[in-house]
């Protein structure tokens, strides 16, 4: 708990109308998207980098938490005060810097919403990759702690590929700035992509520098329809293996497409095994062959249907059911278990058979979708909180599943972190020399355990 010297300290640093102490406003940055909630003791939502770089200094002498969040978007529990504490709501630092057309370069703080850097350099004719599915309201500082991803990654990578640099203020209070504007730097160790996905746990995120590319000119929508899941696997096999890389190619299970047909009724065929949401962008020219062979592909591998979008609404209509996924499946449950392993994309098929097997072994509701391109799923395991043996059973189940992914070369986590909810099995995949030499790292940078406790590290 704060004292009442720490609270007028922070209020002298940010202004008493940058703090917040009552519970109402204290709740609402108490849970993130896991809904698992803890109370922090304050908030403060700081300007600029001096600022944080004073509460942290304040916090190392008076010893409370700090913990930097964003728009509270994660899957994994990153951003909550578990030790209660001061959160620094980081969604005042918005401002894009730069566009710099001539060097295919942005210059970000960390409150920046994605979709709207996204917006700003297409204007000028460039590109941004990164698209996780909270684009639109999730932060850019967000995503460089957790190393956002998204669908595009097949093709285009993740959060970590277009950070070139960083302003960072660490947790003892210094502030350093790491990377270059430059395409090439090769002095000393990397610390660029050392804070990049470290949940902030290394270092506050108050500037980011991010690469750009020539936005493509053209792109194509496909809907796939399969019989099988197995099919739907093989044929992203297929198209990987004929070398062509869509820029997307995303799947959704037979429970998944019944559960957005419910949602939305929009038509999707609720008796099919699987479908896939295929997207391709470059040249006009190329983009023609590639969707013309990735059809030839489907139709060979038992596709029922293979639908070529004809414009941008009705591709935007076969996007709008992948989106929805995520508000349709709890109707199937109240609680969700959402994991995102990933495996190799020639052992997709693979693993959606064992999960399968799982799910019929603790009878459980398992939904599965995600980006079959880069092999990461979208575990969810539907269950009602309420009743405790259920949850022990998908616990056991969950940890099955991950030991299944780790067999079969893959991770526990594709983009979604670590946090607090899979820390109890870190070491299952890093072991237990991994999971210390990481603690090294965590205790150089902060040395009294300020910033962001009892994140990643299983207690």
């Amino acid at each position: 708990m704060l004292d009442k010297a720490a609270i007028k300290n922070i209020q002298k640093i940010v202004g008493e109308e940058n703090v917040a102490e009552d519970k109402e406003t204290r709740i609402c940055y108490s849970y993130d998207a896991t809904n698992i909630k803890y109370l922090p003791d304050l908030i403060a939502y700081p300007r600029t980098p001096e600022q944080i770089s004073a509460i942290l200094k304040l916090a190392n002498e008076a010893g409370f938490p700090v913990i930097p969040r964003g728009a509270g978007t994660g899957f994994t529990g990153g951003t909550l005060p578990v030790e209660g504490g001061v959160v620094l709501v980081l969604t005042k630092m918005n401002r894009i810097l730069e566009i710099d057309a001539d060097n295919l370069l942005a210059v970000v703080e960390p409150g920046v919403i994605t979709v709207d850097l996204q917006r700003e350099v297409e204007k000028v004719g460039l590109f941004y990759p990164p698209d996780p599915a909270s684009l639109k309201t999730s932060t850019l500082g967000g995503n460089v702690a957790e190393c956002a991803g998204g669908p595009r990654a097949v093709k285009y990578g993740v959060t970590k590929d277009y950070v070139t640099g960083l302003e960072v203020v660490l947790p003892t209070g210094e502030i350093i700035s790491t990377g270059v504007r430059t395409v090439k730097s090769v002095v000393g160790y990397d610390l660029t992509k050392l804070l990049v996905g470290s949940e902030g746990t290394l270092g506050i995120i108050t500037k980011i520098i991010l690469r750009l590319l020539p936005l493509p000119k053209a792109k194509r929508t496909m809907l796939a329809i399969f019989p099988t899941i197995e099919a739907a696997a093989t044929t992203v096999s297929k198209i990987i293996s004929s070398r062509i890389i869509p820029t997307t190619l995303e799947f959704m299970d037979n429970a998944t497409i019944r559960c957005v047909e419910d949602y939305l009724h929009i038509g999707l065929p609720v008796n099919a095994g699987a479908l896939l949401i295929i997207e391709v962008d470059g040249h006009p020219e190329a983009v023609a062959q590639d969707i013309q062979e990735i059809q030839n592909i489907c139709s060979a591998n038992q596709a029922i249907e293979a639908k070529v979008a004809k414009d941008d609404k009705e591709a935007e209509e076969i996007w709008k059911a992948r989106r929805s996924v995520s508000p349709a499946v709890v109707k199937l449950n109240p609680t969700k278990i959402n994991e995102d392993i990933t495996v190799p994309r020639s052992k997709v098929a693979e693993i959606l058979r064992r999960m399968e097997a799982i799910s019929k072994k603790y009878n459980l509701i398992i939904v599965n979708f995600g980006h079959a391109g880069d092999g990461n799923i979208h575990v969810n395991v539907m269950i009602d909180k309420r009743r405790p043996e259920e949850v022990e059973r998908a616990h056991s189940a969950v940890r099955e599943i991950f030991a299944a992914a780790l067999e079969l070369g893959g991770t526990l986590s594709g983009e979604h972190g670590i946090g607090i909810t899979k820390a109890p099995y870190l070491s299952m995949e890093l072991g237990d020399l991994g999971v210390q030499v990481m603690k090294r790292i965590k205790k150089a940078f902060d040395p009294n355990n300020i910033l962001n406790p009892g994140k990643i590290f299983p207690k």
